[in-house]
């Protein structure tokens, strides 16, 4: 049901259906990335936030934040 949900929001969200780029917090214990630069799961970041590739966060490790799916 979340992926579902998810797949509906980024639809409407983004004309052409796909992310290519998200806000990662480079802090040592970051473990996510974020769809939206003001994500409420980036409030707590100690460091700068940064934009990369989607593809750059996945080979990071990273996954998406919990308060976005």
């Amino acid at each position: 049901m979340k992926l579902i949900t998810l797949g509906a929001l980024l639809y409407l969200l983004l004309p052409s259906g796909s992310v290519s780029t998200v806000y990662i917090c480079n802090g040592p214990q970051s473990k996510k990335y974020h769809l939206q630069k003001d994500c409420r799961g980036l409030s707590r970041c100690s460091t700068d936030i940064y934009k990369v590739d989607l593809s750059k966060a996945k080979s990071m490790g990273r996954t998406l934040c919990g308060w976005e799916d």
